[in-house]
């Protein structure tokens, strides 16, 4: 009789070989494999709002935005991670022999979906603070005009700031540029409860 055991523990190397022929994309957080959730219509706008916004507005900086396709390590957590949107200063730094990974992102945000609004700002958030560039995390609901803005003070200190309204803007302090609701949540839709 042969017995089968599903596999707890998958070095990165064996997580880097399955994510390249996966259909669907996974996180990679130290040793585990988790399978990453689809988006919703207005996950999917407003972060094309976002990118948009931020391309126009950076347009002559030395700033690379990227959107969900660009993976992020994290070395001090041995995290594998698909930000919604990541925007680096000056140039990436990629992973040793990878092309699709980097280590180096100066903003990150995520839109919040119901099942990883934990997640973001809790574990990730650490995670992502052990990075050395990382400088602001924004992250937006996709389910109201809502938006928290983390700033980091010092390596200890974050200030964190909401914003509620439709008529709010707010400033990306580490590129220097002001973000406004209505180009955020142009064409969203919200469910009426």
């Amino acid at each position: 009789m042969i017995s089968s055991l599903k596999q707890n523990y998958y070095t990165s190397e064996e997580y880097l070989s399955q994510e390249e022929t996966s259909l669907i994309k996974h996180e990679y957080i130290d040793g585990e494999i988790i399978e990453m959730t689809g988006g919703t219509p207005n996950h999917n706008e407003i972060c094309l709002n976002l990118a948009t916004t931020l391309k126009l507005k950076l347009r002559g900086q030395n700033a690379k935005i990227y959107m969900t396709d660009l993976r992020l390590w994290i070395p001090a957590y041995q995290v594998y991670t698909y930000p919604d949107i990541m925007v680096i200063k000056g140039q990436p730094i990629l992973v040793a022999d990878r092309q699709d990974t980097i280590t180096n992102p100066t903003l990150i945000i995520e839109v919040l979906s119901k099942s990883t609004k934990n997640y973001d700002q809790g574990d990730k958030f650490d995670y992502y603070c052990s990075l050395a560039t990382f400088q602001e995390y924004i992250l937006v609901d996709q389910y109201q005009y809502q938006i928290k803005h983390y700033t980091k003070q010092t390596d200890q200190q974050w200030l964190i700031t909401t914003y509620n309204s439709q008529d709010d803007s707010f400033r990306l302090i580490s590129l220097n540029c002001q973000i406004n609701f209505s180009e955020i949540y142009e064409g969203i839709t919200f469910d009426v409860i």
